[in-house]
């Protein structure tokens, strides 16, 4: 599969997510959550952002939903709960967060 986003290819695997997360960039995210039915916010961006720092900088690191909302809560001053997250996300905030991202599709059973 493939997506084009300003007369680019993107390879995707079958679900969605991008073969290569160095083809990653904002107009891929938008593109991407287009396709997710999600206009991206603040909100979304510091989410998406969260987890391309953590997976690139941080050893290829896919937090865990209570990872990701406690350090939105430092991020943003006050803890998010899990449904301000699935509101943003509505199919997981981990798992459509992280397709957005354009990073690899998370491999982890369950989990909160």
């Amino acid at each position: 599969m493939a997506i084009e986003v300003k007369g680019r290819t993107i390879a995707t695997t079958d679900t969605g997510y991008l073969e290569n997360h160095a083809d990653w960039d904002e107009d891929v995210a938008r593109k991407i959550a287009e396709g997710e039915g999600i206009e991206l916010t603040d909100k979304h961006w510091d989410v998406i952002n969260y987890l391309r720092d953590e997976y690139i900088n941080n050893g290829q690191n896919q937090p865990m939903e209570r990872v990701v909302l406690k350090d939105m809560g430092k991020m943003w001053g006050s803890k998010p709960t899990s449904k301000d997250l699935y509101q943003l996300f509505p199919l997981a905030p981990t798992k459509q967060g992280t397709k957005i991202a354009g990073l690899p599709a998370v491999k982890r059973k369950g989990g909160y």
